[in-house]
């Protein structure tokens, strides 16, 4: 038996009163997880534990199989792991974005969270220029891809109530950076860094160009290494993970999960579906279990825009997931699909929901039972199946229960 689980991030919504009380699953053509739907098991699982934040980092941990409320430290460490940054147990990880600050009137506005989406050979450049002047035994940041990279504060604090910069969106800053006033060697770094940006000639070129400049870092997620347990030795099979994203990529390091590397895989909506598609069939020649992870539809949640979730969320369908069920067809005689979605990103939030969120379960042995209409947030929860936690998810999927550390 082999083991596919697709996640379309931020794929869920709310409905929406532009789509006539639809939500963009329910508008976008998608014949391939339709298929799922109406001969899989359809219901909602509760991705995220009462009082976590409903961020990816959460989500995906517990898609994974692995309770967050027990496992979970913080993004950035999970981040650094995929950039194989060595951390000693003192040490605190940041996700640390590239952003856009603006000011308006008395007030600085977060105006973008990922600086326009910035290349990583742009944000290359800025990183190794400001860890050139800022850089110190105690303080790094590490390049990872476009705005994600990683600040490292060895035997720093754990304790700042930091805010990721999607949940900031237009709205002043003053007090999520606050958090940063109460150590002041973290806030001399980043107003420093500020300094340094504004007048770095990549941004110049990037305002010549009409692009938002990269002009302030902002770190957030920070926390000390997480232990997991192998995957192989959890659920007893060898399994690998397939991503453009370093949290995603990181939490499979963490469990012991091959990374599949996919040229073209971006992590925005210009990624390599296709790629990603067969690179997890091929990886499944030798492994037991992939774990595939599309960032676009969250990407273009959080900007806004209807029309590039409901064209990111067709492009999963059309590209990965008819993929995999033609490929896996093909090549294997019998395999188990879970499409899922790790949170809702509602378009009138542009952020995290910690609702619970629509899956589908699909055995190719049972693919002549007919089930529900198509996929989405409505059917599922018609379906009256609902999921407490994402190992109990992923327990019904593997059709076993996970073995004890000690066994």
């Amino acid at each position: 038996m082999k083991y596919i689980v697709l996640v379309g991030d931020g794929m869920g919504d709310f409905p929406l009163k532009e789509l006539s009380g639809r939500t963009p699953l329910e508008v976008a053509t998608t014949p391939g997880m339709d298929f799922l739907a109406q001969h899989g098991e359809m219901g909602l699982v509760q991705t995220v534990p009462q009082g976590m934040s409903p961020g990816s980092d959460v989500a995906n941990m517990s898609l994974m199989g692995y309770p967050p409320q027990e496992k979970y430290t913080g993004r950035g460490p999970i981040e650094a792991a995929s950039l194989n940054i060595p951390m000693r147990p003192e040490d605190v990880a940041f996700r640390c974005n590239l952003v856009t600050l603006k000011k308006v009137g008395t007030n600085l506005i977060m105006e973008d969270y990922s600086a326009g989406h910035i290349s990583t050979e742009e944000a290359r450049i800025l990183i190794e220029d400001l860890n050139r002047e800022l850089s110190t035994d105690k303080l790094e940041l590490f390049c990872g891809k476009s705005y994600r990279h990683i600040l490292l504060w060895r035997g720093g604090p754990e304790g700042l109530r930091t805010f990721p910069p999607h949940d900031l969106i237009g709205k002043n800053i003053y007090h999520a950076w606050l958090a940063y006033k109460e150590e002041p060697m973290l806030r001399d770094f980043l107003i420093r860094a500020i300094k340094i940006l504004e007048k770095h000639p990549v941004n110049q070129r990037r305002v010549q160009e009409n692009k938002p400049p990269a002009n302030a870092l902002w770190p957030w997620g920070q926390g000390r290494i997480p232990l997991l347990e192998p995957f192989s030795e959890k659920w007893g099979l060898s399994g690998a993970v397939v991503a453009a994203v370093d949290l995603i990529k990181g939490l499979g390091v963490l469990a012991g999960l091959e990374i599949i590397e996919v040229e073209g895989a971006t992590g925005y909506l210009d990624t390599n579906y296709e790629g990603k598609a067969l690179a997890a069939i091929e990886a499944l020649k030798k492994h037991d279990f992939v774990f595939l992870h599309v960032e676009a539809p969250d990407e273009a949640a959080h900007q806004g825009s209807i029309e590039l979730k409901i064209k990111a969320i067709q492009d999963f369908d059309r590209y990965v997931v008819r993929t995999i069920l033609e490929e896996a067809a093909a090549n294997f005689s019998e395999y188990r699909i879970l499409a899922v979605t790790d949170h809702l990103t509602p378009i009138p939030l542009r952020t995290h929901s910690s609702k619970p969120v629509p899956f589908v379960i699909f055995d190719s042995r049972d693919e002549d039972i007919k089930r529900s209409e198509g996929f989405s947030e409505r059917t599922a929860q018609g379906s009256g199946l609902f999921i407490p936690d994402g190992q109990t998810l992923m327990i019904r999927f593997l059709q076993k229960e996970p073995r004890l550390p000690q066994e």
